[in-house]
């Protein structure tokens, strides 16, 4: 005989309440996406083909073919070699702020006094972030407050890059990895204000890890060592791939590039080439994430 499905009041079979429920789930961002970003997309792309200017009559966007993305490639000075640094800062900060905000999440699920506080202080750069504390952080007031500390700050992360370095020289490390690591101490500031969402979330995930699998694996003898790599590890590992493509976007949208497509558009008034630009910059990400969720999700631990 075959299995009997479940039905819920209007007929329909577990699977299929959720995926209605799904569908409500996400009927929020579908509409909004629908309504206040579709059209603005659509627009970009018919500017990044066109030659757009402002006349008595209005906008008048004329057919220019690739002309805008050639110009972009080849004849703007600063568009290269902001997208490179840009691709390179993602690639070294996007390892060490999953990293750092896994070990912190770590930590911070441990009891001790003070917990609470010590999760407010690590999510407080969240809230520094924000488009007050932003506009404050352009203000004259704050920029001479951070020129007046960059002299001291600066030699005191190249003496604790320095003795670093030798520390890890001496215990036999290569040469890259301690470039890497020496990088990563040069741009603490960069992480931890960078690290706030992940490690809530790598927290909610750690909370969720059911307590018994420690006590049998510490019954079994195991040490704190191997019941992270054999329990914690594998059952956040679905929040790292979340984490890793929320900080690839992250580190997409606050950077040199994006400021350098802005000033293309409303400082030059050449939309045109800024949108050209935008749709480049919009398939390398599009690209960068494609790759690195296909390489992670093939190592996802998804526990049933």
């Amino acid at each position: 005989m075959e299995p009997v499905k479940k039905t819920g009041s209007k007929g329909l079979s577990y699977k299929g309440q959720k995926a209605v429920w799904g569908f409500i789930y996400v009927l929020p961002w579908l509409l909004g996406f629908l309504f206040f970003f579709f059209i603005p997309l659509f627009l970009s792309l018919q500017y990044s083909f066109s030659k757009v200017e402002s006349g008595p009559g209005g906008l008048s966007v004329n057919f220019v073919g690739m002309k805008n993305f050639m110009d972009a490639l080849t004849v703007n000075t600063s568009f290269n070699r902001t997208l490179t640094e840009s691709i390179i800062n993602m690639v070294v900060n996007v390892p060490l702020i999953v990293i750092f905000s896994l070990f912190l999440a770590v930590l911070l699920n441990q009891k001790f006094f003070g917990r609470g506080v010590a999760r407010s202080i690590f999510f407080l750069p969240v809230i520094l972030a924000s488009g007050v504390i932003m506009t404050l952080e352009s203000s004259s007031l704050v920029n001479a407050i951070n020129e007046q500390n960059a002299g001291s700050g600066g030699v005191l992360n190249m003496l604790g890059s320095f003795e670093l370095a030798r520390m890890m020289e001496q215990a036999g490390v290569s040469e890259t990895i301690v470039s890497y690591l020496t990088g990563a101490v040069d741009r603490i500031y960069q992480i931890v204000s960078q690290s706030g969402v992940q490690i809530l979330i790598f927290l909610a995930g750690i909370q969720t890890i059911s307590p018994t699998l420690y006590e049998a694996s510490k019954m079994e003898g195991a040490t704190g060592y191997e019941a992270f790599w054999k329990i914690t590890f594998p059952m956040v590992s679905p929040l790292i791939l979340v984490n890793m493509i929320y900080t690839i976007i992250d580190s997409f949208s606050r950077n040199d590039m994006t400021t350098l497509i802005r000033e293309t558009g409303f400082a030059q008034f050449n939309f045109g080439l800024s949108s050209a630009m935008a749709w480049i910059y919009f398939i390398c990400i599009a690209i960068i994430l494609v790759i690195s969720s296909y390489l992670v999700s093939k190592k996802v631990f998804y526990h049933d």
